[in-house]
Protein backbone atom coordinates (compact mmCIF):
# COMPACT_ATOMS: atom_id res chain seq x y z
CA UNK A 1 0.00 0.00 0.00
CA UNK A 2 1.06 3.52 -0.85
CA UNK A 3 -0.01 6.16 1.30
CA UNK A 4 -0.35 9.86 0.10
CA UNK A 5 -2.25 12.77 1.47
CA UNK A 6 -3.77 16.55 0.27
CA UNK A 7 -6.55 17.35 -1.27
CA UNK A 8 -4.94 21.03 -0.91
CA UNK A 9 -7.98 23.18 -1.55
CA UNK A 10 -7.02 26.57 -0.14
CA UNK A 11 -10.14 27.56 1.35
CA UNK A 12 -10.77 30.50 3.31
CA UNK A 13 -12.93 29.90 6.72
CA UNK A 14 -14.72 32.55 7.55
CA UNK A 15 -13.10 32.55 11.14
CA UNK A 16 -9.41 32.40 9.21
CA UNK A 17 -8.73 36.09 9.04
CA UNK A 18 -5.21 35.47 6.90
CA UNK A 19 -4.75 36.72 3.72
CA UNK A 20 -5.22 33.99 0.67
CA UNK A 21 -1.26 34.68 -0.34
CA UNK A 22 -1.03 32.88 3.42
CA UNK A 23 -3.09 30.01 2.38
CA UNK A 24 -1.51 29.15 -0.81
CA UNK A 25 2.10 29.77 1.26
CA UNK A 26 0.40 26.74 3.67
CA UNK A 27 0.20 24.37 0.24
CA UNK A 28 3.19 24.87 -0.44
CA UNK A 29 4.74 24.32 3.64
CA UNK A 30 2.16 20.72 3.80
CA UNK A 31 3.93 19.82 0.01
CA UNK A 32 7.49 20.14 1.56
CA UNK A 33 6.20 18.18 4.61
CA UNK A 34 4.56 15.58 2.69
CA UNK A 35 7.97 15.26 0.80
CA UNK A 36 10.15 15.01 3.86
CA UNK A 37 8.06 12.41 5.57
CA UNK A 38 8.51 10.24 2.60
CA UNK A 39 4.85 9.70 2.06
CA UNK A 40 3.88 8.76 -1.89
CA UNK A 41 2.07 11.58 -2.78
CA UNK A 42 0.17 14.80 -2.85
CA UNK A 43 -3.08 16.13 -4.41
CA UNK A 44 -4.78 19.46 -5.51
CA UNK A 45 -8.85 19.82 -5.93
CA UNK A 46 -10.85 21.86 -7.84
CA UNK A 47 -13.94 24.14 -8.11
CA UNK A 48 -14.94 27.07 -8.89
CA UNK A 49 -16.43 30.85 -7.96
CA UNK A 50 -16.71 30.23 -4.44
CA UNK A 51 -16.55 32.61 -1.65
CA UNK A 52 -14.27 30.81 0.40
CA UNK A 53 -11.72 30.77 -2.55
CA UNK A 54 -11.45 27.12 -3.13
CA UNK A 55 -8.26 26.66 -5.46
CA UNK A 56 -9.62 27.13 -8.87
CA UNK A 57 -6.07 26.52 -11.01
CA UNK A 58 -4.96 23.18 -10.47
CA UNK A 59 -1.91 23.41 -12.93
CA UNK A 60 -0.22 26.49 -11.18
CA UNK A 61 -0.31 24.77 -8.32
CA UNK A 62 1.14 21.53 -9.23
CA UNK A 63 3.85 23.52 -10.95
CA UNK A 64 4.57 25.16 -7.69
CA UNK A 65 4.50 22.08 -5.81
CA UNK A 66 7.00 20.43 -8.07
CA UNK A 67 9.17 23.11 -7.28
CA UNK A 68 9.07 22.42 -3.96
CA UNK A 69 9.02 18.92 -3.62
CA UNK A 70 11.18 16.62 -5.09
CA UNK A 71 10.35 12.27 -5.02
CA UNK A 72 6.79 12.41 -4.24
CA UNK A 73 3.72 12.02 -6.90
CA UNK A 74 1.69 15.24 -7.47
CA UNK A 75 -1.89 15.25 -9.15
CA UNK A 76 -5.29 16.31 -9.67
CA UNK A 77 -8.01 14.82 -7.28
CA UNK A 78 -10.12 16.19 -9.30
CA UNK A 79 -9.67 17.76 -12.14
CA UNK A 80 -13.18 19.25 -13.98
CA UNK A 81 -12.72 17.68 -17.89
CA UNK A 82 -15.89 19.10 -19.55
CA UNK A 83 -14.18 23.26 -18.56
CA UNK A 84 -11.09 22.70 -19.99
CA UNK A 85 -9.60 22.89 -23.40
CA UNK A 86 -8.11 19.74 -23.71
CA UNK A 87 -5.37 21.20 -25.92
CA UNK A 88 -4.52 23.85 -23.24
CA UNK A 89 -4.65 21.12 -20.68
CA UNK A 90 -2.41 19.02 -22.35
CA UNK A 91 0.22 21.46 -22.94
CA UNK A 92 0.03 22.74 -19.00
CA UNK A 93 0.32 19.29 -18.12
CA UNK A 94 3.16 18.24 -19.78
CA UNK A 95 4.75 21.25 -18.58
CA UNK A 96 3.63 19.98 -15.41
CA UNK A 97 5.06 16.64 -15.93
CA UNK A 98 8.28 18.24 -16.91
CA UNK A 99 8.68 20.65 -13.89
CA UNK A 100 8.48 18.02 -12.03
CA UNK A 101 10.68 15.33 -13.39
CA UNK A 102 7.93 12.71 -14.41
CA UNK A 103 5.84 12.61 -11.39
CA UNK A 104 2.47 13.92 -12.71
CA UNK A 105 -0.58 12.16 -12.50
CA UNK A 106 -4.07 13.51 -14.19
CA UNK A 107 -7.27 12.77 -11.90
CA UNK A 108 -10.24 13.67 -14.34
CA UNK A 109 -14.53 13.96 -13.45
CA UNK A 110 -17.22 15.30 -15.40
CA UNK A 111 -18.26 17.51 -12.46
CA UNK A 112 -21.60 18.62 -11.34
CA UNK A 113 -22.09 22.05 -10.23
CA UNK A 114 -24.55 23.74 -12.65
CA UNK A 115 -23.30 27.18 -11.98
CA UNK A 116 -19.61 26.24 -12.89
CA UNK A 117 -20.44 24.64 -16.53
CA UNK A 118 -23.18 27.94 -17.30
CA UNK A 119 -19.91 30.09 -16.13
CA UNK A 120 -17.65 28.26 -18.58
CA UNK A 121 -20.67 28.53 -21.42
CA UNK A 122 -20.75 24.26 -21.18
CA UNK A 123 -23.48 22.13 -21.66
CA UNK A 124 -23.92 20.18 -18.59
CA UNK A 125 -25.49 17.59 -20.51
CA UNK A 126 -22.20 16.97 -22.47
CA UNK A 127 -20.22 16.37 -19.77
CA UNK A 128 -19.88 12.47 -19.79
CA UNK A 129 -19.16 12.54 -23.86
CA UNK A 130 -16.53 16.11 -22.89
CA UNK A 131 -14.94 14.02 -20.74
CA UNK A 132 -14.54 10.53 -22.88
CA UNK A 133 -13.60 13.19 -25.83
CA UNK A 134 -10.58 14.40 -23.35
CA UNK A 135 -9.16 11.40 -22.98
CA UNK A 136 -8.88 10.01 -26.02
CA UNK A 137 -6.93 13.89 -27.08
CA UNK A 138 -5.00 14.00 -24.37
CA UNK A 139 -3.64 10.51 -25.17
CA UNK A 140 -2.94 11.24 -28.57
CA UNK A 141 -1.78 15.02 -28.07
CA UNK A 142 1.23 13.09 -25.73
CA UNK A 143 2.13 10.39 -28.24
CA UNK A 144 4.63 11.21 -31.02
CA UNK A 145 3.33 13.30 -33.74
CA UNK A 146 0.15 15.67 -34.62
CA UNK A 147 -3.06 14.78 -33.06
CA UNK A 148 -5.14 12.07 -35.04
CA UNK A 149 -8.25 12.05 -32.78
CA UNK A 150 -11.44 13.93 -34.21
CA UNK A 151 -12.59 15.44 -31.63
CA UNK A 152 -16.38 16.32 -31.55
CA UNK A 153 -15.95 19.12 -29.82
CA UNK A 154 -12.79 21.12 -30.84
CA UNK A 155 -12.49 20.47 -34.16
CA UNK A 156 -9.38 22.24 -34.29
CA UNK A 157 -7.93 19.92 -32.34
CA UNK A 158 -7.22 17.68 -35.01
CA UNK A 159 -3.43 17.55 -36.88
CA UNK A 160 -1.65 19.99 -33.86
CA UNK A 161 1.31 18.95 -32.42
CA UNK A 162 1.62 19.35 -28.87
CA UNK A 163 5.04 20.14 -27.92
CA UNK A 164 6.74 20.12 -25.72
CA UNK A 165 5.70 16.28 -24.51
CA UNK A 166 5.63 15.13 -20.92
CA UNK A 167 8.56 14.15 -19.05
CA UNK A 168 6.65 10.48 -18.92
CA UNK A 169 3.45 8.80 -19.85
CA UNK A 170 1.53 10.97 -17.41
CA UNK A 171 -1.41 8.57 -15.90
CA UNK A 172 -5.01 9.45 -16.47
CA UNK A 173 -7.24 8.26 -13.39
CA UNK A 174 -10.69 8.63 -13.43
CA UNK A 175 -13.70 9.24 -10.67
CA UNK A 176 -17.28 8.48 -9.97
CA UNK A 177 -18.56 5.70 -8.10
CA UNK A 178 -21.28 4.79 -10.45
CA UNK A 179 -20.91 1.75 -12.47
CA UNK A 180 -21.15 3.59 -15.81
CA UNK A 181 -18.26 6.19 -14.56
CA UNK A 182 -16.89 3.83 -13.03
CA UNK A 183 -16.21 1.11 -15.88
CA UNK A 184 -15.37 4.05 -18.18
CA UNK A 185 -12.03 4.18 -15.64
CA UNK A 186 -11.92 0.67 -16.13
CA UNK A 187 -11.50 0.72 -20.29
CA UNK A 188 -10.01 4.03 -20.88
CA UNK A 189 -8.25 5.01 -17.89
CA UNK A 190 -5.19 4.28 -16.04
CA UNK A 191 -6.59 4.15 -12.59
CA UNK A 192 -9.73 4.56 -10.93
CA UNK A 193 -10.46 6.63 -7.37
CA UNK A 194 -12.27 5.65 -4.72
CA UNK A 195 -14.60 8.51 -3.68
CA UNK A 196 -14.84 9.15 0.72
CA UNK A 197 -18.36 8.16 0.50
CA UNK A 198 -17.62 4.92 0.27
CA UNK A 199 -17.46 1.80 2.56
CA UNK A 200 -14.93 -0.04 1.86
CA UNK A 201 -17.68 -3.07 0.70
CA UNK A 202 -18.84 -0.43 -1.43
CA UNK A 203 -14.94 0.26 -2.48
CA UNK A 204 -14.20 -3.68 -3.30
CA UNK A 205 -17.45 -3.65 -4.98
CA UNK A 206 -16.19 -1.66 -7.59
CA UNK A 207 -12.75 -2.80 -7.84
CA UNK A 208 -14.25 -6.23 -8.34
CA UNK A 209 -15.78 -4.94 -11.35
CA UNK A 210 -13.14 -2.99 -12.57
CA UNK A 211 -11.09 -6.03 -12.03
CA UNK A 212 -13.33 -8.24 -14.08
CA UNK A 213 -13.96 -5.79 -16.74
CA UNK A 214 -10.04 -5.37 -17.56
CA UNK A 215 -9.87 -9.39 -17.63
CA UNK A 216 -12.60 -10.00 -20.10
CA UNK A 217 -11.25 -7.12 -22.50
CA UNK A 218 -7.75 -8.30 -22.11
CA UNK A 219 -6.49 -5.35 -21.15
CA UNK A 220 -3.73 -6.20 -19.07
CA UNK A 221 -1.45 -2.94 -18.65
CA UNK A 222 -0.66 -1.48 -15.28
CA UNK A 223 -3.87 -0.38 -13.51
CA UNK A 224 -4.00 1.65 -10.04
CA UNK A 225 -6.42 1.74 -7.53
CA UNK A 226 -6.84 5.10 -5.56
CA UNK A 227 -8.81 5.34 -2.65
CA UNK A 228 -9.49 8.39 -1.15
CA UNK A 229 -10.90 8.99 2.83
CA UNK A 230 -10.48 12.24 5.45
CA UNK A 231 -8.98 11.55 8.41
CA UNK A 232 -5.84 12.51 11.08
CA UNK A 233 -3.12 11.53 13.15
CA UNK A 234 -3.04 12.24 17.20
CA UNK A 235 -2.93 11.40 20.58
CA UNK A 236 -5.93 10.04 20.99
CA UNK A 237 -9.20 9.02 18.98
CA UNK A 238 -11.05 12.64 20.83
CA UNK A 239 -7.52 14.95 19.73
CA UNK A 240 -7.35 13.65 16.55
CA UNK A 241 -10.88 14.23 15.97
CA UNK A 242 -10.91 17.66 17.62
CA UNK A 243 -7.63 18.48 15.75
CA UNK A 244 -10.01 17.54 12.20
CA UNK A 245 -13.61 18.19 13.00
CA UNK A 246 -14.05 22.02 12.47
CA UNK A 247 -11.96 21.88 8.76
CA UNK A 248 -13.72 18.50 8.00
CA UNK A 249 -17.29 19.25 8.84
CA UNK A 250 -16.82 23.05 6.71
CA UNK A 251 -15.36 21.28 3.50
CA UNK A 252 -18.11 18.47 4.25
CA UNK A 253 -20.83 21.49 4.14
CA UNK A 254 -19.42 23.40 1.25
CA UNK A 255 -19.67 20.29 -0.67
CA UNK A 256 -22.68 19.46 -0.19
CA UNK A 257 -23.55 23.25 -1.39
CA UNK A 258 -21.41 22.43 -4.93
CA UNK A 259 -23.11 19.21 -5.51
CA UNK A 260 -26.47 20.33 -4.74
CA UNK A 261 -26.31 23.94 -6.21
CA UNK A 262 -28.14 24.99 -3.41
CA UNK A 263 -27.39 26.46 0.03
CA UNK A 264 -26.70 24.45 3.00
CA UNK A 265 -26.58 26.66 6.37
CA UNK A 266 -25.49 23.63 8.72
CA UNK A 267 -24.87 20.05 8.27
CA UNK A 268 -27.43 17.77 9.91
CA UNK A 269 -27.01 16.21 13.09
CA UNK A 270 -27.19 12.96 11.27
CA UNK A 271 -25.02 14.14 8.93
CA UNK A 272 -22.21 15.14 11.02
CA UNK A 273 -22.11 11.68 12.71
CA UNK A 274 -22.24 9.69 9.59
CA UNK A 275 -19.04 11.94 8.24
CA UNK A 276 -17.46 11.24 11.99
CA UNK A 277 -17.78 7.64 11.35
CA UNK A 278 -16.52 7.33 7.96
CA UNK A 279 -14.00 9.49 8.62
CA UNK A 280 -10.46 7.29 9.65
CA UNK A 281 -8.53 8.99 13.43
CA UNK A 282 -7.19 8.61 15.81
CA UNK A 283 -3.25 7.37 17.11
CA UNK A 284 -0.76 5.95 14.75
CA UNK A 285 -1.76 2.68 15.61
CA UNK A 286 -5.62 3.29 15.16
CA UNK A 287 -5.44 4.79 11.68
CA UNK A 288 -2.72 1.63 10.70
CA UNK A 289 -5.68 -0.43 12.22
CA UNK A 290 -8.38 1.17 9.73
CA UNK A 291 -5.83 0.64 6.76
CA UNK A 292 -5.31 -2.35 7.27
CA UNK A 293 -9.21 -2.93 6.50
CA UNK A 294 -8.96 -1.99 3.11
CA UNK A 295 -5.44 -3.45 2.75
CA UNK A 296 -7.56 -6.65 3.67
CA UNK A 297 -10.13 -6.54 1.57
CA UNK A 298 -8.14 -4.62 -1.41
CA UNK A 299 -5.09 -6.27 -1.48
CA UNK A 300 -1.65 -4.72 -1.13
CA UNK A 301 -1.55 -2.70 -4.33
CA UNK A 302 -3.74 0.08 -3.83
CA UNK A 303 -2.71 4.04 -3.10
CA UNK A 304 -4.61 5.22 -0.12
CA UNK A 305 -5.10 9.22 -0.61
CA UNK A 306 -5.22 10.02 3.41
CA UNK A 307 -6.97 13.49 3.23
CA UNK A 308 -5.56 15.52 6.14
CA UNK A 309 -5.73 18.78 4.66
CA UNK A 310 -9.06 20.45 6.54
CA UNK A 311 -8.89 24.16 6.16
CA UNK A 312 -8.36 26.36 8.86
CA UNK A 313 -6.97 23.60 11.29
CA UNK A 314 -3.52 25.18 11.62
CA UNK A 315 -0.25 24.60 9.40
CA UNK A 316 1.39 23.06 12.41
CA UNK A 317 -1.33 20.60 13.30
CA UNK A 318 -1.43 19.58 10.17
CA UNK A 319 2.51 19.50 9.33
CA UNK A 320 2.87 17.41 12.81
CA UNK A 321 0.11 14.93 11.86
CA UNK A 322 2.03 14.52 8.31
CA UNK A 323 5.26 13.72 10.05
CA UNK A 324 3.31 10.58 12.29
CA UNK A 325 1.85 9.62 8.98
CA UNK A 326 5.52 8.98 8.07
CA UNK A 327 7.23 7.74 11.17
CA UNK A 328 4.74 5.81 12.69
CA UNK A 329 2.16 4.75 9.90
CA UNK A 330 3.83 4.30 6.72
CA UNK A 331 6.11 1.62 8.09
CA UNK A 332 3.45 -0.57 9.22
CA UNK A 333 1.40 -0.11 5.63
CA UNK A 334 3.53 0.09 3.28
Amino acid sequence: MELGTGLFTCQKRPDDDRPMSELYDEMLTLGRAIDDAGLASAWVSEHHFLDDGYLSGTMPALGALAAVTDDIEIGTCIALAPLYDPIRLAEDTATVDLLSGGRTTLGLSIGSNPREFDAFDVPRDERVERLSDTVSLLRDAWSDGPIEHESAFHAGATGVDVTPKPAHDVPLMLGGAAKPAVRRAARTADAWCAPSSLSIGGVKKRVDDIRNVREEEGLDDDFTIYVLQHGFVGDSKEEAWDAMKDGYLYIQRRYAEIFSGESVPELSEERRQELKEQAIYGTPEDVVEDLERYRDALGDDIHFIFRTYHPGIGTERMVECIDRLGEEVVPHVS
